[in-house]
């Protein structure tokens, strides 16, 4: 089968921790890269960001990455990327119309735009389009408001995709919710978690160097929704322990990224900067020792269309304090792998986290508990599976029925 995955401003072969870098181009490559493991032709378009990247790369894991030429050719943030869906799009129904693929997938919401008005050009019938959100503008707006960068007609544009595209994968319940509440038929919707690469977060193997005190980890983009500020209020309810904030940019222009001083000015009014680390973005092959030097893994965002740090942390052994939004209610099982707190609640958060340290028996239980659940359920290998039966769904409902005569 020839997919082609379209990921406009996440690139699988992005550097990750920056402000428009994250899970979604994880999500990207480890479906990239497994579906080409099973033997499909896998091409991924994405926006070319440098003069320097070339047209059409080949990935070590064996599919393709195509610079797709829209707008200009440096980093823009993503919310300011819809004038240029236009010329994406026509390049897209260039490519498709001389090459067609079996099926497109399309992530993020203006990827989706771009696919469906390039597949309708694209051989007979067009190319069936399989739409994957990521996050959703209506949540987006409901937490953020008037902080809300989208673009104004999001929520609408989103409402037609669910009308336009052929199905979604959607990646959590909370998120089938949402979408039923944009239209979409419950017979459109197939839910299809992201997952963790299980043969590298492991709970064995190099730890990240570390004192004596208890340790508490925060890993992400730096962004105010991600809820670092709360946790490092939260640390003042947990006086021994340290905080490790790993994310945004280079740990050599950390002092000039504004969102690295808001963290640091809410350590000193909380009285607790003596024991707060910010790493700044660190390799993604050093993740797992960073995650496996931790007593406790973090993940306390105010709305998170998925999440896969509780799914890395689970898979390394190590205990999940989280949030009770979006995907972390599917994946944080409480009581069982992790606990669930409200979001914006840094004295509920501390005092969970108190608990929790004190407990080593509680810890170690949760830990082996997020082992298994993380292998049996979140494995890359059986959401890659799932997703291509998804996709072998999608082709068979679009297969004309040959009539006996």
């Amino acid at each position: 089968m020839r997919v082609d995955l379209v990921s406009e401003h996440a690139s699988p072969l992005a550097a990750i921790g920056g402000v428009d870098a994250g899970g979604q181009n994880v999500h990207v490559a480890a479906l990239a890269a497994g579906l080409a493991r099973r033997g499909h032709e896998v091409v991924v378009h994405t926006r070319r960001e440098s003069p320097d990247q070339p047209e059409r790369v080949t990935a070590p894991d064996g599919y393709d990455v195509v610079h797709v030429a829209a707008g200009p050719d440096r980093v823009l943030p993503k919310d300011e990327l819809l004038p240029h869906m236009h010329r994406f799009a026509a390049e897209l129904r260039r490519s498709w119309a001389a090459d067609p693929p079996d099926l497109v997938h399309a992530h993020f919401w203006m990827s989706g735009l771009a696919s469906v008005a390039a597949a309708g050009h694209a051989g007979a019938g067009g190319v069936p389009v399989v739409q994957t959100f990521h996050a959703l503008g209506s949540v987006k707006r409901r937490h953020q408001g008037a902080a809300d960068t989208s673009p104004p007609h999001r929520i609408d544009l989103e409402r037609g995709l669910c009308r336009d595209v052929t199905h979604v994968v959607a990646t959590c319940t909370d998120e089938v919710f949402e979408l039923r509440r944009l239209g979409l038929a419950r017979d459109r919707a197939s839910i299809v978690p992201c997952g963790v690469d299980t043969s590298v977060f492991t709970p064995r193997g190099p730890v990240a160097p570390r004192g004596g005190r208890p340790r508490l980890l925060v890993l992400g983009r730096l962004v105010e929704r991600k809820g670092q500020d709360d946790a490092v209020r939260a640390l003042a309810a947990v006086p021994d322990a340290e905080l490790v904030v790993i994310g945004g940019p280079p740990a050599a222009r950390l002092g000039t990224d504004p969102e690295v001083r808001r963290l640091r000015a809410v350590a000193a009014e909380a009285g607790v900067a003596d024991r707060l680390v910010l790493t700044g973005a660190v390799a993604r092959a050093d993740v797992p020792a960073w995650v496996r030097s931790a007593d406790v893994v973090l993940a306390v965002p105010w709305y998170e269309p998925f999440g896969i740090t509780p799914l890395e942390a689970m898979a390394c052994g190590r205990p999940v304090v989280a949030t009770a939004v979006g995907g972390l209610q599917d994946t944080v099982v409480d009581g069982v792998t992790g606990d669930l707190v409200p979001p914006r609640d840094p004295d509920r958060l501390g005092a969970v986290l108190a608990a929790l340290l004190a407990d080593d028996d509680r810890r170690a239980a949760y830990g082996a508990a997020g082992v298994r659940r993380a292998r049996s359920r979140y494995r890359w290998s059986r959401v890659v599976a799932d997703t291509e039966t998804v996709y072998r769904q999608v082709l068979a409902r679009r297969r004309p029925v040959e009539v006996a005569r």
